[in-house]
Parts: C-alpha cells; structure tokens; sequence
C-alpha cells in the first residue's frame, strides 16, 4: 500500500474514531426506540416495556416500544441489525430470532454475533407444559402413554416457528419418544386464546402467559420446562424430574444494538440496564410474570449468545426440526 492511502486509512480511521466519540457525547438527545420481534401482549413484549419505563427516567429521554412481528422473529432483528448505529433503535431480542433461527433458516439475513452488538440479557422465562382442562391427561406420564398410543393423531402448539416454545416441544418429542403435528401461532398471547378454547390440546407457551389460565382452572400446567420449579407454581414438576432427565428450555429477553454502536453507547445502555435490574421494584415483577433478572455485561452476554447458538444447533440437529 502506497504511502498516500495508508495516510488516507489512517485520516479515515481518526475521523471515524472522532465521529463517534462526539455522538456518543450527544447521546441520547431524541427519543430512543427497542424494537421487539413479537406481537403486543406476550412475555418479550412486557420485560421491553418494563425496561423502557425505566431507562427513560434514567436516560432522560423517550423510550418507546415498537412491535415488528413476523418470520419467527427474523424481520425484527434484521431490521435492526440493518438500522443506523447510533444507539437510538435497539431490539430486545430473544432465544427464537437469535440462537435457534440461525439453525433453521439456511439463509437468514443476519449473523448473530457479527451484525449485533450485546448490550445486556434481561431476564430469562420458564415455560409450561399446558392440556385443556377437559384434556384426558393429567400428568406427563399420562400424556406420554396417550400419545405413544395413538401418535400422530395430537398437535401442539407453540407460539411461532423457531419461537422457544416450539423447540421445547421440539424437545419433549424427541426425548419422551413421542410424535405430535406442530401448529404455530403468532406469540404467546394468541396460542393462550386457542388453548382455552380448546382449539389447541397440548400447547408450551411462557408462564407470562400461561399464568392466568392455570389459575382460572382452564388450562392445567402438568410440567415446567426449566431446570428447577419455579416460585409462581410451586407444585408443578420440571420434565427433568418425571424421567426426562436433562431436559432444559426457555427463553431469554436481552438487549441489543446494531453491531457499530459506538461502545461508549453500548457501556451507558448496559450500565443503565444492569441498574434496573437490580432494582427491587423490577425484580418483583419480574418474579410476577414468571421472570429471572439477570443483567448481565456485554461481554457476558455475548459468551452467553456463543453457548446458546451452539445448544440449539445440536437441538435442531438432535431433534430433526424443520422449518414448517
């Protein structure tokens, strides 16, 4: 390289530096926008709206929500990864669209790691096995009996293709042995309202939005598919412990940012973020809608994304889910 362009490299490189440093300083200075890749109403919707709240009185500035469903996430985080570096539009961002799209979609639009930027994983979410309450099963070993004996004839729902709620199902398939016809929703909120229904007999859906039907009595949750149980139903099993030794899914809510954020941006959004987690106030809510505060650091959340893209490639690969 001549000596002209690594003087130019190195005035485009000072200047970009520059550019950046003075944008951070100016931040936030318009309203802020997270960008959440499922409908209104659902487990993702509500810790990013609880998190806005906050972060707009800590950063003295506007957050809103904007709900950009569709593709199992896809649209959303790829708008996002697309969208100007400046800090002012980020996504709060899911297991679904991050780390489990990437091994179903052979062609999808983003990279993980490369085109987004960690800021700071909220809060990860228990889900629930879930029957009918009229549903002939009334405990996993029961609905393990019943399918084995009639397989095929059952579906499951989830809350959309590559959302967690699928591949715990996905899971449970291929671990209790059995086989049951997927059918899809558009979040959590409306497989709730099919459940209920009755229109769908087996369902996984996040405890955000399996709570008020269990308690009703309309729905029966027969596991939870964490690891340990979880304090909002206390009296329902993992999987783990009715034989499925191992089995282990939920989601999680993170935080992130076009991967050219400048990083004094990102180090203030984590700092913010890690703040509200702490808080009291946010913790019991979150433990309301069946929520675990995390607030991690970026670089944590990054190695965090690194070790889920890897889990749920071998579950997809494991499992033989495919793209409906």
């Amino acid at each position: 390289m001549t000596l002209s362009k690594w003087t130019a490299l190195l005035v485009w490189t000072i200047t970009s530096a520059l550019g950046g440093a003075a944008l951070a300083q100016d931040w936030p200075n318009r309203p802020i926008k997270i960008v959440v890749p499922f409908p209104a109403g659902g487990n993702t919707d509500a810790v990013a709206r609880m998190t806005a709240t906050r972060l707009q009185e800590l950063l003295g500035q506007s957050v809103v929500v904007e709900n950009k469903a569709g593709a199992g996430g896809v649209i959303a985080t790829d708008f996002v990864a697309k969208a100007p570096a400046d800090g002012y539009t980020l996504l709060m961002s899911s297991t679904g669209p991050h780390t489990v799209m990437p091994a179903l979609m052979p062609k999808i639009p983003y990279d993980a790691l490369r085109d987004l930027a960690p800021i700071s994983n909220v809060a990860s979410n228990a889900q629930v096995l879930l029957v009918h309450a009229s549903f002939p099963a009334k405990t996993v070993p029961e609905l393990i009996a019943l399918l084995k004996k009639e397989p095929g004839k059952y579906a499951f729902g989830s809350g959309g293709v590559a959302s967690t709620t699928h591949m715990s199902g996905e899971l449970f398939k291929s671990m209790a042995g059995v086989n049951m016809i997927h059918v899809p929703f558009k979040g959590g909120a409306p497989l709730a309202v099919a459940s209920i229904s009755g229109e769908i007999p087996i369902s996984f859906n996040n405890m955000y939005d399996a709570l008020p039907h269990i308690r009703s009595g309309r729905l029966r949750g027969l596991a939870v598919t964490s690891a340990t149980r979880q304090n909002p139903l206390p009296d329902v099993p993992t999987l783990a412990e009715l034989g499925l030794t191992g089995y282990e899914s939920g989601p999680w809510n993170g935080l992130v940012a076009p991967a050219k954020t400048p990083p004094e941006i990102i180090s203030r959004l984590a700092a913010a973020t890690q703040k509200i987690v702490r808080e009291p106030a946010f913790q019991a809510r979150m433990q309301e809608i069946g929520s675990v505060p995390i607030g991690d650091t970026p670089d944590q959340f990054r190695a965090y994304i690194q070790i889920e893209l890897a889990r749920w490639s071998k579950v997809v690969k494991d499992s033989g889910a495919k793209l409906d």
